[in-house]
């Protein structure tokens, strides 16, 4: 029996002249990690582009196409024990599974600095994602705030969510 299809959000965003832009993706990226990467190799490659998965209350991904280079990250590692697309990412990263008693833990998983050359640091990224209280979508609002596309983000993942 197949896993019930995830529900959340998925959203691309891409340079455009100067701006970026933010757009929805469809619910399919939620659930496999060669559709969430097509999807990123269908933006215009200029600025590097990204784009987001958030699964439930549960987990983000993020990947991102700088040139030849293709960063991941997943905001917490124990989500591959439940969900497909963390379970791909985590393989795609030669990540191991958390073990039964790292299950009640939540770490990341990647590329911390994606985000350097926008000004969201390593160190940055790592205090956005140990905040244990904050739900996955709150530290997305953190990270797309200090890259500066808060709105267009907003505007995107409401047309986005997918129920």
């Amino acid at each position: 029996m197949a896993a019930p299809a995830a529900q959340g959000f998925a959203v691309a965003a891409f340079r455009d002249g100067a701006q970026w832009r933010v757009e929805a993706l469809p619910p399919t990226v939620l659930d496999d990690l060669g559709v969430l990467l097509a999807a990123l190799r269908s933006q215009p490659p200029e600025g590097g582009p990204f784009v987001v998965a958030c699964v439930e209350d549960e987990f983000f991904v993020i990947a991102r196409q700088e040139g030849k280079r293709l960063s991941l990250l997943l905001s917490d590692l124990t989500a591959a024990v439940e969900f497909p697309l963390a379970e791909q990412v985590i393989t795609r990263l030669g990540e191991d599974p958390p073990a039964d008693d790292e299950l009640d833990e939540v770490w990341p998983v990647g590329d911390l600095d994606l985000f350097d050359d926008l000004d969201l640091g390593e160190d940055e990224m790592e205090d956005i994602l140990d905040d244990l209280d904050a739900l996955p979508e709150e530290m997305l609002d953190s990270i797309v705030d200090q890259l500066g596309i808060a709105d267009a983000f907003a505007r995107a993942t409401d047309a986005a969510w997918a129920r």
